[in-house]
């Protein structure tokens, strides 16, 4: 059987070529313990659901996990709406912040536990000297390929006397200090290598906003009332047993994209992310199979991702770089 997956998963993985944020590569494990499930009374699928939301807090470093059937999208709305209140800052990085921002604006006018947000610049927190009840911001904007080093955001979050929350899409497994947040909220299909479809959101307290909806109430999620992600968290069982194995791939891609485009690069080392990086030239593809990124924000460059050669685990080099030509 594992001879047969093996050769399948080539055979899919030659078919194409991904340099987009996720998902990763096909991986065999996303497939060797799926298989037909339900939330309730099938005791096979509720203890592997347990163990990967174990792995899967332990990744984080919270306390509590809500595991929803969506986007990460979803994750990031029922954070806000649930956790979010009093005098919010936003930290602007482009795209994905302003997403958060629409979504903060958005439950300000619906529910009134936000009272006023402010929207700053990611260059100038250093010079932020007000206090704020949360601070929200997005540590690896694949839009520009930039990373916040969660650390200086936990500085921040002390200096203002506040909370942090983390939209972790980008950033959750691939980057360190997650655990300095308050509540973080990720998808099932990139930084931990599963299928799409599956959200989760880290939380160490509970909410105190009373959301009067059905889907965008965290507590229907807790409580299980609705279907779950159960064949997203299904492909995560095998894949964060050997986690590592996968994570080490997509450090070697960055290492080698790094070194090869040293003299297009735009940001220093401290603010590269495992996941992507910003190259100020536009890259193009050798052939049909090869899926670029086709970033949302309007830059003269290219971002291009690492999780292409996830499937290869520690036997990966890199070599996928030799798909693209500038």
């Amino acid at each position: 059987m594992n001879k047969y997956f093996e050769k399948f998963i080539t055979k899919i993985n030659k078919k194409k070529k991904i340099f987009t944020p996720g998902p990763a590569s096909f991986l065999k494990e996303n497939l060797t313990s799926i298989g037909p499930c339900f939330g309730r009374g099938d005791e096979e699928y509720i203890k592997i659901e347990k163990n990967v939301l174990k792995n899967i807090l332990s990744i984080s470093g919270h306390k509590n996990i809500a595991r929803l059937q969506g986007a990460s999208s979803l994750g990031l709305e029922i954070m806000i709406s649930n956790f979010i209140y009093g005098r919010v800052l936003i930290v602007n990085t482009g795209v994905y912040s302003d997403r958060l921002f629409y979504m903060a604006n958005t439950a300000k006018k619906k529910y009134g536990y936000i009272k006023k947000i402010n929207y700053v610049k990611y260059n100038v927190i250093n010079n932020i000297k007000d206090q704020f009840d949360w601070i929200i911001a997005c540590p690896v904007e694949t839009s520009i390929g930039y990373k916040i080093p969660i650390l200086d955001l936990y500085k921040l979050k002390k200096s203002c006397k506040s909370k942090l929350a983390l939209d972790a899409t980008a950033s959750i497994g691939l980057e360190e200090n997650h655990h300095l947040s308050d509540i973080c909220a990720f998808s099932s299909c990139k930084g931990l290598f599963g299928l799409t479809g599956g959200a989760f959101v880290c939380f160490n307290k509970k909410p105190d906003n009373k959301i009067d909806e059905f889907n965008l109430n965290i507590y229907s999620h807790l409580e299980k009332k609705m279907t779950g992600p159960y064949h997203a968290i299904y492909s995560l069982s095998d894949v964060l047993k050997n986690y590592e194995d996968f994570k080490y791939a997509v450090e070697i891609n960055k290492k080698v994209f790094l070194k090869k485009m040293n003299h297009l690069l735009l940001y220093s080392k401290y603010n590269q992310p495992n996941l992507c990086t910003l190259i100020k030239k536009k890259i193009h593809k050798k052939n049909k199979n090869v899926i670029l990124y086709e970033t949302r924000a309007k830059i003269k460059g290219s971002v291009l991702c690492h999780l292409g050669e996830v499937h290869l685990k520690r036997k990966a080099k890199g070599d996928i770089i030799n798909y693209l030509k500038i």
